[in-house]
Order: structure tokens, then sequence, then C-alpha cells
């Protein structure tokens, strides 16, 4: 879906502003862009109901919680035919929190959070390597998440 066609400089400022700060009250929003209360909901919920806004959440910091090794996990498979299947089992392991279908070396890449290297080493050897199609993986741990960000608003 073509979403530049779908939005104006009021939605391109709406979105700058809550990317910046999802829990910014919308009435200061609508201060700042010049227009009334209603109209930011409605923008927003126009936004939401396109595609263009996914929602909105509470990150969790998973140092904080306990979870210290971050690493992200090159998968190869057995066949392509079968990534379906692959994906629905990967979905289950709650510790995976992001997998993508990708192109290149690895058919599916996957990040993944643990309480430490033992505990990635048991998720790797008890859960993800006894996954049917999977025939091999390559692990990276991430030392520093240096920066994360949402893409500009343009």
């Amino acid at each position: 879906m073509e979403t530049n066609l779908q939005i104006d400089s009021l939605d391109k400022k709406i979105l700058s502003l809550i990317t910046r700060n999802a829990r910014i009250p919308f009435l200061e929003v609508a201060r700042e862009c010049k227009v009334s209360g209603a109209a930011i909901h409605q923008r927003i919920q126009r936004l939401l109901n396109i595609g263009v806004i996914k929602g909105s959440e509470f990150i969790i910091n998973p140092a904080k919680i306990g979870y210290h090794t971050c690493a992200f996990m090159g998968i190869f498979l057995k066949k392509a035919s079968l990534f379906d299947k692959v994906s629905q089992m990967l979905e289950q392991i709650p510790q995976i929190v992001e997998c993508h279908y990708t192109t290149g070396q690895y058919a599916v890449f996957i990040k993944i959070y643990a309480q430490s290297n033992e505990h990635l080493k048991r998720i790797l050897h008890d859960k993800l390597q006894a996954i049917p199609g999977i025939s091999s993986t390559e692990t990276i741990i991430s030392l520093d998440e240096v920066f994360k960000r949402q893409l500009p608003i343009e």
C-alpha cells in the first residue's frame, strides 16, 4: 500500500510528535499542530485504520527483568517450504521477540533474549534445535544496543 499518498503534512506533524513521545496528550499535539483535540483524535484513528500506525506499547528493558543476553540468530532450513511450520513453532518460544523471513544466507533471522549465555544455550539445545525443518543455526550475541529508533517522518 502506498501510504505517502494517504498522509498529508498535518499527519506527518502528528506522527513526528507521537513517535517522539507516545504518551503525549492529544490536547498537547493539538496545540502544537494548531487544530482541535477532536481533529487529532480523528486523524490518529484514521492513521490506525489505514495501517500507518500499528499501535502503541510500553517497552520493557530486558536487563531490568533479568534478561542480560540479547542474540541474533540466522536459521538455515532443510527446505524453504518449511518456513510456515518453522515460524509457527518459533513463535511458541516466548524469548524470541522478532522473526524475519529473509533473503541471503539465512532463511530466517530472529532476535532472542535470554537470562544468560547458559540460558541461551538451553533454549538453543532444548527448543530451537528440536524444531523439525531447521538444519542449523548461527548465533551472534549483541554486546550492547547502541541505539534503536523509529523511521523519521519526512
